[in-house]
């Protein structure tokens, strides 16, 4: 069995964002085994998978990201949508688009302090579409 369905999260401040009670509220009854996908369909923002007990995790992260990849670098040729653009794209390919999560006794099989978190890159990137599918 297959099925999907696709959300629209309301617009996030840019970091680090716990979503994973929001994508469970959007599933049916999970199967016994299966799987998850969850996949968001913008190249400015991503998705990743961390620990969710501390909120400063997802700060050191946006921390490192702005350091290694900061909005006024000189070498940027795609600038017309704002200087926060082009290192949101790249950005969005490190942490990537795509999250597979296992399914285990009816339940999302994270790991004690793992959560699924939004990456937001940009400074106003507002509603982000994701596209849950589950296959049991």
């Amino acid at each position: 069995m297959i099925w999907q369905k696709e959300i629209v999260l309301k617009p996030y401040s840019r970091g680090f964002h716990l979503i994973t009670d929001i994508i469970q509220a959007e599933l049916p009854s999970l199967p016994e085994a299966g799987m998850l996908n969850v996949y968001i369909k913008h190249t400015s923002a991503g998705l990743t998978i961390t620990e969710n007990a501390d909120p400063k995790v997802g700060q050191d992260f946006e921390n490192f990201l702005n350091k290694l990849l900061p909005d006024d670098y000189s070498l940027y040729t795609h600038t017309v949508e704002g200087i926060d653009d082009m290192p949101a794209h790249i950005k969005s390919t490190f942490t990537g688009h795509s999250l597979m999560i296992p399914i285990s006794g009816k339940k999302l099989n994270l790991g004690t302090w793992q959560g699924i978190f939004l990456c937001e890159f940009r400074n106003q990137g507002g509603p982000r579409k994701i596209v849950i599918t589950l296959y049991s």
